[in-house]
């Protein structure tokens, strides 16, 4: 079995801890080495996807962020992830953009939960891309989500 060695980047502005998450389970994996990378806020995060693929040789990165309701949370969120597609552009590997949006939820309770769903959710498909990507065909269709529960395909 091979290892890989996997980016974590992440802000203090995120209300939850989504790192947190995604680490334990790729930690239960075994064959990978983390190395995480904390930025003030999010439009910080592709200049530290950016470092971790080139200096920190990562094989692939996860990318956290929390985005608040405003209009200009939201504009931010989207510069953001543009700079993260340029990222993973410029280095030809995998960046998984794993954002929550802080009015997805109606309560702090609620909001922590998408959080850790997405956080783990989002780990597991790392692993497949890296070491098992004939799971994520299977999976192609099958209105799998992240955060929220799976919808399932549409049938007619």
């Amino acid at each position: 079995m091979r290892s890989a060695k996997i980016g974590i980047a992440d802000t203090t502005f995120a209300r939850v801890n989504m790192a947190k998450f995604a680490m334990n389970v790729l930690r239960q994996y075994g064959n990978v080495k983390i190395i995480r990378y904390t930025v003030p806020g999010i439009k910080d995060l592709p200049v530290a996807a950016k470092k971790l693929f080139e200096e920190k040789n990562c094989d692939a990165l996860m990318v956290f962020g929390m985005p608040g309701p405003h209009p200009l949370d939201k504009q931010s969120a989207q510069v953001a992830s543009t700079g993260l597609m340029m990222a993973q552009l410029m280095t030809n590997k995998h960046l998984i953009e794993v954002f929550v949006h802080e009015d997805e939820a109606k309560d702090n309770h609620e909001l922590y939960e998408i959080a850790r769903n997405r956080a783990e959710k989002h780990a597991h498909n790392v692993l497949k891309i890296l070491f098992k990507p004939e799971e994520l065909i299977k999976d192609a269709g099958m209105g799998k989500r992240q955060g929220l529960p799976d919808v399932g395909p549409i049938k007619l």
